[in-house]
């Protein structure tokens, strides 16, 4: 089985918070945390490069997300107009990975995308 990755990011009021979890046979791993004077989409990349950093190097990997701009920008099929310094950061975290990305329609049901969510958000609100 290759490792799963659910990711979601989250904003308000430039308060944001990311979450992660990575899933593998006999192990689950779940990170949240959060940043001040942000976005959205910011966080959203975030939780990516965040997980990446705990796989192995040329660990193969499903990345499952509900941000299109994170997956067609990460697939350079969208232009990298904004966030640079963390698209920099991506590409050094994600060079030595197999990295299949699935979008994910946020709000439907699930299950590690709902709990990615609340993680994110209850970083927003505490």
């Amino acid at each position: 089985m290759k490792t799963q990755i659910y990711t979601d990011g989250s904003c308000r009021n430039s308060i944001g918070g990311y979450a992660f979890i990575i899933i593998k046979p006999n192990y689950e791993l779940s990170w949240s945390d959060k940043a001040i004077n942000t976005t959205n989409n910011r966080m959203e990349l975030t939780a990516v490069i965040e997980a990446l950093r705990c796989l192995q190097p040329h660990e193969p990997c499903d990345v499952y997300s509900d941000s299109q701009w994170v997956i067609h920008c990460a697939q350079k099929l969208w232009k990298r107009n904004k966030n640079l310094d963390l698209w920099k950061e991506y590409d050094s975290v994600s060079k030595d990975h197999m990295i299949q990305f699935i979008w994910v329609k946020g709000h439907s049901g699930n299950v590690y995308n709902e709990r990615c969510d609340k993680m994110a958000f209850a970083e927003v609100n505490v």
